[in-house]
């Protein structure tokens, strides 16, 4: 199978989810600001989005997907359907008991995230409220999740990577819709992200049911495999929550600053999001079912070589991508954010955000790829150690940075604290033989910095030339930033043909 074309069609259904996504932040920021509801609302999502990536995403398909493969090598269709009923039952208890107790103590939860919104009182009682609304979407999108990895391990890739499209588009649709049927008017985007959650999950059942693999669940969580998973998904989870941990830790010190900080971390955050989504997770997804596939067989060249091949991609596209967001901050967050009661100030501190945020894009792509390398061939162990080891360095930088820089130093502290992640993992790595610095490396490294360089300078120059960006109608100004991007991507391009790059070669055939 060529793996460039997995690639590229998932990175185009991510492209239009991370689209609809900035369509919908857009109206968000345009009919709600930076306030204290868009606070409340932010603060509120992300916590069952928190254990989402705890509990589900990253971490259960990292476990699960491996030993799935597996079954689909040695068991008959029985024996996998009895494994997948038994994931689904003991999924369906664990997650329901989950939203049970977190809507009964949705006010403590919001309490120790974020301890200063109990004043004004107004904005913990609706923060709150907003979290028992939407605590049942861990469950709805957990369980879409496991439909995701049965599917991409049935190499339906592009099936699961369009599904976030429904949750942007329900948020956009009551937005625009039913928001004035609400009091106050933020409490709709909670339903919204309800409805969203629900129709993720059901989307993908048809698909599940073309490949014969959709099942009820049974609660005989004595089965094997279910045993294999839980065991491994222990370390998983603990490394998993020193990510998310360090998130809940950084809103505990966002929600202490000044109000609109969480907001203008979150814009910033979606917008760095942007290439980690479209390149980092994209990737890791389509490279995991193989290293694994590849791990399982014994085929130790290959699995060396496909993750070469994928830290490759990676750097060619992340670097220029890392450079474009920097010198582009404000501009973009103009164009995208800047309407309604979004303001001038509000753009000024979130571009310093995602200035910060932009140092470690590369860094947060890489440590996907390379966490993927590790849970391919089942050693959780390495990747938990660094997790935890970066989440205390995360928060011993923050108090010294957030004192030069404010809520911005939030953002620079974790991407310090990724390239450690990443250069620990790396040298892990390096032990093992399975990644090497070799002089076609270095020369490879040495081609995209240049073209980059280059890249630099003619962006330098078509800026110079763009009016002031707050000046115009939408449209003008999206075909102006466009037309930059446009510009600086053909430069780029350009260079690495001349250099002897050329993007058709990375077209990786895996069996």
């Amino acid at each position: 199978m060529n793996l460039l074309k997995p690639l590229i069609s998932v990175s185009l259904m991510t492209l239009i989810s991370r689209i609809l996504g900035f369509v919908r932040d857009i109206l968000i920021a345009s009919i709600f600001g930076a306030s204290m509801f868009t606070d409340a609302f932010f603060i509120s999502f992300k916590i069952p989005n928190l254990l989402r990536r705890i509990f589900s995403d990253g971490t259960f398909s990292q476990a699960f997907i491996p030993v799935l493969m597996e079954y689909k090598s040695d068991k008959n269709e029985k024996n996998i359907k009895n494994f997948l009923s038994s994931i689904l039952g003991f999924m369906s208890f664990f997650l329901l008991l989950l939203t049970i107790l977190g809507v009964f103590f949705s006010q403590s939860i919001i309490l120790i995230s974020a301890p200063g919104f109990l004043n004004p009182p107004e904005k913990l009682i609706l923060s709150t409220n907003l979290l028992r609304i939407m605590f049942p979407y861990i469950l709805l999108i957990s369980l879409s999740s496991l439909c995701s990895s049965i599917l991409n391990s049935w190499n339906y890739f592009s099936i699961p990577a369009f599904s976030p499209i429904f949750l942007n588009i329900s948020i956009i649709f009551f937005s625009v819709f039913f928001s004035s049927f609400f009091c106050p008017s933020i409490i709709v985007l909670a339903w919204s992200v309800i409805i969203g959650g629900l129709v993720q999950l059901l989307y993908q059942l048809p698909f599940l049911y073309k490949i014969n693999m959709l099942v009820l669940p049974n609660f005989h969580w004595n089965n094997i495999g279910l045993l294999r998973i839980l065991k491994k998904m222990g370390p998983a989870i603990l490394g998993a929550s020193a990510n998310q941990i360090s998130l809940i830790i950084n809103t505990v010190f966002s929600s202490l600053l000044n109000s609109g900080s969480i907001s203008w971390i979150y814009y910033a955050d979606r917008l760095i999001e942007f290439p980690v989504g479209i390149l980092g997770v994209s990737l890791s997804t389509v490279l995991f079912t193989s290293l694994a596939k590849n791990y399982k067989n014994g085929i130790k060249l290959e699995y060396k070589k496909l993750l070469d091949w994928g830290l490759r991609i990676s750097l060619i596209v992340s670097l220029p991508g890392s450079v474009i967001l920097f010198f582009l901050a404000k501009p973009v967050i103009i164009v995208l954010f800047q309407y309604g009661k979004f303001t001038d100030f509000d753009v000024l501190m979130t571009a310093r955000v995602l200035k910060l945020y932009s140092f470690g894009l590369i860094s947060f792509i890489f440590v996907k790829i390379l966490s993927s390398a590790f849970y391919a061939c089942e050693e959780i162990k390495i990747p938990m150690k660094a997790s935890l080891f970066t989440l205390l360095l995360n928060q011993l930088m923050n108090p010294f940075l957030i004192f030069y820089f404010q809520h911005a130093g939030l953002a620079l502290s974790l991407s310090i604290s990724s390239w450690v992640n990443f250069l620990l993992l790396y040298w892990k790595l390096y032990q093992r033989k399975i990644v090497s610095l070799q002089r076609s490396e270095f020369i490879f490294i040495i081609y995209i910095i240049l073209s980059t360089l280059v890249m630099i300078v003619i962006l330098f120059f078509v800026l110079h030339m763009m009016p002031v960006w707050n000046i115009g109608s939408f449209f003008n100004k999206i075909i102006r930033l466009f037309f930059v991007l446009f510009v600086s991507g053909i430069t780029y391009l350009f260079m690495l043909n001349i250099l002897g790059i050329r993007l058709l070669n990375f077209s990786y055939k895996n069996s």
